[in-house]
């Protein structure tokens, strides 16, 4: 049986949508299926990949890639907007698609500042998307065993 895939969307796909896709790859790659994209892919912003570096992730690798890689390609069972110009301005009818989930962080690559101000931002976002996403998979836990 094939697992569900999670599309997680944002603008540039190049911070907090990448950030999501790591982590539930990484703690729950075993269950789901895990993507991103954005509505205007910008590139992996050099900040996404140190601060995720310090913690253990490598995204030298990852890519952004346009939503239309996957509109009407891939039958996502959830899609994840983590920020709110993904959610207004993507299409609100997905095939297939169990679940639209909202989750918008603030958007670290926006703020303008030092380097150190630029990269403590990136380093909230980063950990207020780790434990949405193990909150969520706690849910998706309890559910399952509720079913």
């Amino acid at each position: 049986m094939a697992k569900p895939i999670v599309l997680f969307l944002c603008s540039g796909n190049s911070a907090r949508s990448q950030m999501a896709e790591a982590f539930l790859r990484r703690q729950a790659g075993d269950r789901f299926e895990v993507h991103s994209a954005g509505l205007e892919p910008a590139g992996v912003n050099p900040l996404t990949v140190q601060v995720m570096n310090e913690i253990g992730y490598d995204l030298e690798d990852h890519r952004s890639k346009p939503l239309s890689d996957y509109l009407g390609k891939v039958a996502a069972r959830y899609v994840v907007f983590v920020c709110d110009k993904a959610e207004t301005s993507c299409p609100r009818i997905w095939p297939n698609v169990l679940q639209t989930l909202s989750w918008p962080f603030e958007d670290p690559a926006a703020l303008s500042g030092t380097d150190e101000e630029k990269l403590e931002k990136f380093r909230e976002v980063r950990d207020e998307i780790k434990l949405k996403i193990e909150s969520w998979l706690a849910e998706q836990h309890a559910d399952a065993r509720q079913a």
